[in-house]
This record gives C-alpha cells, sequence and structure tokens, in this order.
C-alpha cells in the first residue's frame, strides 16, 4: 500500500520542481550555504504538494485511467491502492507542507497555496477546458519558478527567464497534448474531454508558434538581461537550447513520445547530455568567467 501510494505521487515527475533553483543559480548564490539549504526545503516541499495533487488527479480521474493504455497500470486505477487512504494522504501531505513553507518563508508559503490551488482547480475543472488545460500547465512552471525567488532574497533574477519558462512550458504542455491524442486516436474524447476540441493541424502550429517565441525569447535573455556578463558570453548556451527543442520536436513527431515529459528528459540520450552541457557552460559563465 505504502509503496502504491508512492508510485502514485510520481516521483519521476518531481524533477518539473528543479526549476526551483533556478533564481539560485541565475541569481549567482549558487554557494550560498543559508540559500542553497532554503531552496533545497522548499524543492522538498514542492515535491510533497505536487505529490498529493498527482494523488487528487489520478482520483478524480479513475475510471478514465482505466481506458487509457498506459495509465490502468496506475495503482489506484488498477486498485492496488483503494480510494480512502489515498484521499487520506492527500489531504495530510499538503496540511503539512502548507505551514512548513509559510516557517521556510511567508511568500513561498503563498505561492506554494497558490499553486496547490490552481492544480487542485485543475484536477477538477481547468483540465477539460481547450487551451486553458494548458495555460495552467504553464502557469504551474512559472509558479515553481517564482517560488524561489523568494528563498534566496533573488535581486538580478531577469524577469525574462520567466517568459522562457512559460513559452517552454506550452511547448511541454502542448506536445504532450499531441502525444495523447495520436495515442489514444478515437477513444482520446473519453480520457479527456478537452481533447475533443484539439486536431493534430491546431497543435502543430501551437507548437511552431511557441518554438519560434522560445528561442527568440531566450536569445533576447542571453544578452539583455542585465545581470550577465557585459562581454554576451551567455549566448554561447544558444545551440544547446537550438538543438534540446528540436530533439524534443524530433521525439514528438517522429517517434512519437512526450506523453510524459519527465521521461523523455531521463530516458533520450541526446537530450540529457544538450541539458548537461547546457548546465554546465552557464555554471562556468556566471560563476568562472563573470
Amino acid at each position: 500500500m505504502i509503496a502504491g501510494l508512492v508510485r502514485s505521487m510520481r516521483p519521476k515527475q518531481w524533477t518539473k520542481n528543479v526549476v526551483v533553483f533556478a533564481p539560485l543559480v541565475f541569481d549567482v548564490k549558487l554557494f550560498n550555504v543559508g540559500y542553497a539549504l532554503r531552496s533545497l526545503a522548499g524543492f522538498i516541499l514542492l515535491c510533497l504538494v505536487s505529490g498529493a495533487v498527482y494523488l487528487i488527479n489520478d482520483l478524480v480521474d479513475m475510471e478514465k485511467d482505466r481506458q487509457h493504455p498506459r495509465k490502468r497500470f496506475r495503482p489506484i486505477a488498477s486498485g492496488e491502492v483503494s480510494r480512502s487512504p489515498a484521499i487520506v494522504t492527500a489531504i495530510a501531505v499538503p496540511a503539512v507542507a502548507l505551514p512548513l513553507g509559510l516557517y521556510v518563508h511567508p511568500t513561498f508559503g503563498i505561492i506554494l497555496a497558490c499553486y496547490l490551488v490552481l492544480q487542485v482547480l485543475y484536477s477538477f475543472w481547468l483540465k477539460n477546458l481547450v487551451i486553458i488545460d494548458v495555460l495552467v500547465i504553464a502557469a504551474g512552471f512559472v509558479l515553481r519558478v517564482a517560488a524561489g525567488v523568494p528563498l534566496v532574497q533573488a535581486e538580478r533574477f531577469s524577469p525574462w527567464l520567466y517568459v522562457s519558462m512559460t513559452l517552454l512550458a506550452l511547448l511541454i504542455g502542448f506536445g504532450k497534448r499531441r502525444h495523447e491524442l495520436v495515442l489514444l486516436r478515437a477513444s482520446a474524447n473519453a480520457h479527456r474531454q478537452s481533447l475533443q476540441e484539439y486536431n493534430l493541424p491546431l497543435l502543430d502550429h501551437a507548437l511552431t508558434i511557441v518554438t519560434a517565441s522560445t528561442l527568440m525569447t531566450y536569445a533576447l535573455y542571453t544578452f539583455s538581461a542585465p545581470n550577465l556578463p557585459p562581454d554576451h558570453s551567455m549566448m554561447l548556451t544558444i545551440p544547446y537550447v537550438l538543438y534540446a527543442i528540436f530533439r524534443y520536436l524530433y521525439l514528438i513527431h517522429v517517434k512519437e513520445v512526450g506523453g510524459a515529459p519527465e521521461e523523455v528528459l531521463l530516458s533520450d540520450r541526446p537530450l540529457l547530455v544538450a541539458v548537461a552541457l547546457w548546465s554546465l557552460t552557464i555554471l562556468l559563465i556566471m560563476y568562472v568567467l563573470n
């Protein structure tokens, strides 16, 4: 039962919460032990709250998940975990995490609560609204980034990174909807109500627009953000972003994956290498050359 509950909280998807460390890194405070520990505490609390949200989502979608070729094996949908312990856990975890979030930092606690409310609304209602469902996914990523700002008292965190994160999250969200539409085909409507309002041409156009916007926004960040080296060396990271996004589009359109972006990131070696090289180059520029 406990193992099933942990799997239902989707530890693999906790990688999304890594973006809470973005203010720590980009505000050049990575080696400040106090700020690093607070960011780590924020990451753990975000993981707990997002895990509770996944429990709520699985409880709401239990019957629909049983019609899905992959989701029917989830612990709640398969019957491995019954409703009662899942409900108790989904209530108990936020009841502990939210007060701890306020203790770590009041503003962080408020953002954490807003994230929880938004995701609960998504589970019960917003995920059934076409386009709004993907915008809410993007908002969740932005809140994760914003949650890290008060933890490190960021002073030089560029607004361009918020825009870049929003667009990147939209890219992932539309890619996920495309994968669901291709995977489920005729039965897509039975699994997710909003899928009946999508089609492949619409999603492909959305992906094209968001891809171009993401690349342009990140490029503008690399030479216009005030906290970056004056020699514009951050522009050296643009090729990694270009490759990573094109690789992700290749996986969506050619390999027909993308339903679980965190699995794509952790399982596709070229994409993982691109992200690793991007991270290492940023650390070199921000902490060695700056």
